[in-house]
């Protein structure tokens, strides 16, 4: 891993409050637990920038790396992972994942 990815993720983690890694794009997610989040995040209204780790394989291997964590989607919110799809469909159903991002000052609109 290039100290570049890493400084690459860092910034779009601290420039987006909500950042998402994700396979495909949030109008064409290529699996289906990157839809799923989608799905969560656009039910509750919150905006998020999303990365397409499908298009740069340094940045699929790096934000695992990164957050050590293994698998792709992962979800940041300020800075935090919050985590992958399971996490953050248990969080979304639970309504933990509205609370978070109002905790952390994240607007939600639903």
């Amino acid at each position: 891993m290039s100290a570049t990815v890493f400084e690459r993720i860092q910034g779009e983690i601290d420039a987006n409050p909500v950042m998402l890694y994700m396979k495909g794009n949030p109008l064409f997610p290529q699996c289906g637990f990157s839809a799923k989040v989608v799905q969560i995040l656009t039910h509750i209204k919150v905006p998020f920038q999303s990365a397409n780790v499908l298009e740069d394989p340094e940045l699929r291997e790096g934000v695992k790396a990164f957050a050590n964590w293994p698998t792709v989607p992962q979800l940041y919110v300020k800075g935090e992972l919050v985590g992958g799809c399971d996490i953050v469909t248990e969080m979304y159903l639970s309504g933990e994942l509205e609370t978070l991002l109002a905790e952390k000052g994240v607007q939600v609109s639903a």
